[in-house]
């Protein structure tokens, strides 16, 4: 541990007499290390204060860098004006990560007007570049018509470029274009392997698309089991529809025991939240005087309910689209 500190110790003060000397690279490294406070102490103005001498000297991921810590507020006042200047100036040496980032500014309309055009096309450069992240923005574009003609083969190619690089977004992407027949052929075993990846990375989206896909059991084996499983996850992950369908399968005793105290908690949790199809199941079960101040809402929005829950009182939610 004391050798690993010292090589620390050795790295910053190398860099920093490199720094001082006006070395570019060595003034982009020192930044880092005070930023991650990594050999020394942390400081982001100092951090600010090298990453600009490094950008001024026209280092591209320096200017990214820079216009990030503008863009987040660290180590300086928060100014989109600044950050979109720095990102564009790294952008047109071509900095993939300053592409895509420059892309945001242009979809959520910071330091400039919002133009999902320009936003395709700079994260077109970045995607071509091999960002997966860009790539999942730029299979999104193509999937809903942001900036580009909507195309679900050129969203499907790029999506799976990014996919089977990790991207969780573009596995729930995926995931929905399979299990709704998106521009490609209605596959259920498809979703649910793009569904899975996601899911087992954390995403509540794709937990709970799991959980219905196992709870339906359309085009895959019905397992009540292992959707009590997803739909816990995502609950615990505060998702509102997989609290209420999870209390669903403990109000009806599907894929786990029947406990009226479990749905009880978990209608309560899901309605907390404002979610109306669990104020309805809230008020079907008897929530009791604690839940009188809930307002009796007719449930409402798509509900995909099969024939096992049919005859029952408690309504599931099945979200046709990710959030």
């Amino acid at each position: 541990m004391g050798k690993r500190l010292a090589d620390r110790e050795r790295i910053f003060r190398w860099f920093l007499g490199s720094a001082q000397r006006g070395n570019p690279y060595a003034q982009f490294n020192l930044a880092l290390l005070y930023k991650n406070g990594q050999g020394v102490e942390t400081d982001v103005r100092l951090a600010f204060s090298w990453m600009r001498m490094s950008a001024l000297q026209g280092l591209a991921f320096a200017q990214n860098q820079l216009g990030a810590m503008y863009y987040k507020g660290v180590g300086t006042g928060n100014s989109d004006a600044e950050a979109l200047y720095w990102f564009r100036r790294a952008a047109r040496q071509g900095d993939p990560a300053a592409q895509q980032n420059l892309g945001q500014m242009y979809r959520r309309g910071r330091g400039v007007a919002a133009d999902e055009e320009m936003a395709a096309r700079w994260f077109s450069r970045a995607a071509e570049q091999g960002v997966s992240s860009a790539q999942a923005l730029l299979g999104e574009a193509y999937l809903n018509g942001r900036g580009v003609p909507p195309d679900c083969k050129l969203a499907q190619a790029w999506l799976r470029k990014a996919a089977v690089r990790g991207e969780i977004h573009a596995q729930c992407l995926l995931g929905s274009m399979f299990a709704h027949g998106t521009g490609v052929e209605r596959d259920a075993v498809q979703a649910l392997m793009w569904y899975c990846l996601a899911a087992e990375g954390g995403s509540a989206q794709a937990q709970f698309s799991v959980a219905v896909l196992y709870a339906s059991g359309d085009g895959i084996q019905r397992d009540l089991v292992k959707a009590v499983r997803w739909y816990r996850s995502a609950a615990e992950k505060g998702d509102a529809a997989a609290q209420n369908n999870l209390g669903v399968l403990y109000a009806t005793g599907q894929g786990v025991s029947q406990d009226e105290a479990e749905a009880l908690r978990w209608y309560r949790r899901a309605a907390a939240q404002g979610h109306a199809l669990a104020r309805h199941n809230l008020a079907g079960l008897g929530g009791g005087a604690a839940n009188a101040a809930l307002p009796d809402e007719v449930a409402h929005g798509e509900i995909d309910f099969d024939e096992a829950w049919r005859l029952r009182s408690h309504v599931p939610e099945a979200r046709n689209s990710p959030r």
